[in-house]
């Protein structure tokens, strides 16, 4: 398989690109932060108690994932911006509400045979 050329766009990120950003407690906690409020990337470090050059790689992969954006500051291009996007989320919520129905179904046909086969005394 070749590698895609660096020209070409990035395919839209997946629930499954989703789900891996989310599995780091730190990553988490930075989803937490910024649906408080855009933040710098500084602001999530000690607020995560993670050294910059961590706080860094770990929004590299939400933004990878397509979780989070990064702006330039208004005042400083030097200072980047961190905000959250609603896409992936509501694609995970979406996913996750098809999940629930199929188990809801179940459990309520798994309901109707316990009490179908409950035998009074």
């Amino acid at each position: 398989m070749t590698a895609r050329p660096a020209t070409q766009p990035a395919a839209r990120p997946s629930v499954d690109d989703t789900f891996s950003a989310l599995a780091d407690p730190v990553r988490r906690g930075a989803i937490e932060l910024l649906a408080q409020r855009p933040r710098r990337s500084g602001e999530l470090a000690a607020e995560l108690n993670a050294s910059p050059p961590t706080m860094s790689k770990h929004l590299r992969v939400l933004r990878q994932s397509g979780l989070v954006d990064e702006a330039p500051h208004e005042l400083d291009a030097r200072v980047r911006i961190y905000s959250l996007r609603s896409g992936p989320m509501v694609e995970l919520r979406a996913w996750l509400d098809r999940a629930e129905h199929g188990w809801s179904v179940q459990l309520a046909s798994f309901a109707e045979h316990v009490e179908g086969t409950r035998v009074t005394t």
